[in-house]
């Protein structure tokens, strides 16, 4: 016979809700995806913001935009910078490889998939310079698809950001500890994309089922696919009968806190 977990398990197993790709150009799905949230129960969540989404919406720009984003703050959903433009230039006689990773699996917006230092420095610092001209202080980054280089990396923490993360884990940058935890994810971009998306997370999820903690990351366009939506709003119901939501920023603070083995 299973027994439910005790209310100590539920608070040991956790789930961060991202959303990804915000900006004045995908705000008006980003409102409607955290209202529909909130009835659901996940009243925080890691907002992952795009300074000047692929050139064309300057965050800094745009008042109500940022008006909205300070409300969201207030509400207690983290802020997270997330890429600068969310675009990369293709590059001349690219690797088959480099060419799969940032054309095929992200069209053409791993932005730090291969940046140096310098360059992911400088990006970093104008992300987080406008953010603070909005009155907010985002501490955790997070590149474009994931797609960070060894040197962007590195270019994180002498900026002193808090985290960031990958498809497959969670990175203190301040203490160097990684937390293994492969995001549920969906590409809605062609039916074929959308049917594995859904078959795939509908098994890791369960695969994750014990993992103490979840992740779900949520992108503006899975809105307009009725069956990938019905899925999110499942798995995330389900989650949170066993688990506590929290921001990435205040999961990592329990991290910290808590007694390492």
């Amino acid at each position: 016979m299973t027994h439910p977990p005790s209310g100590a398990a539920v608070r040991e197993r956790s789930l961060v809700v991202s959303l990804h790709d915000v900006s004045p150009l995908t705000r008006p799905a980003c409102t409607a995806i955290l209202a529909e949230l909130r009835t659901l129960g996940v009243a925080q969540t890691s907002l992952l913001v795009i300074p000047n989404h692929h050139h064309r919406a300057p965050m800094l720009d745009d008042a109500d935009f940022g008006a909205w984003l300070r409300e969201q703050a207030a509400a207690g959903h983290e802020v997270v910078m997330h890429g600068y433009y969310h675009q990369r230039p293709r590059r001349a006689a690219e690797t088959v490889s480099a060419r799969i990773t940032t054309r095929v699996y992200t069209a053409d917006e791993g932005e730090f998939y291969d940046l140096d230092r310098e360059a992911a420095r400088t990006l970093v610092d104008k992300a987080r310079a406008e953010f603070q001209q909005l009155g907010l202080n985002p501490a955790g980054f997070i590149a474009p698809a994931w797609l960070l280089s060894p040197a962007a990396e590195e270019a994180l923490r002498e900026a002193r950001c808090a985290y960031t993360t990958r498809l497959g884990s969670v990175l203190d940058l301040q203490t160097g500890r990684t937390v293994r935890s492969q995001s549920l994810v969906w590409s809605v971009r062609s039916a074929w994309r959308r049917q594995m998306s859904l078959a795939w997370n509908a098994l890791l999820f369960r695969h994750l089922a014990a993992h103490p903690l979840l992740r779900i990351s949520i992108h503006p366009v899975d809105l307009a696919h009725a069956r990938v939506w019905q899925q999110i709003r499942e798995l995330v119901t389900r989650a949170l009968a066993e688990r506590a939501a929290l921001t990435y920023l205040a999961w990592l603070t329990r991290q910290r806190a808590a007694p390492q083995p």
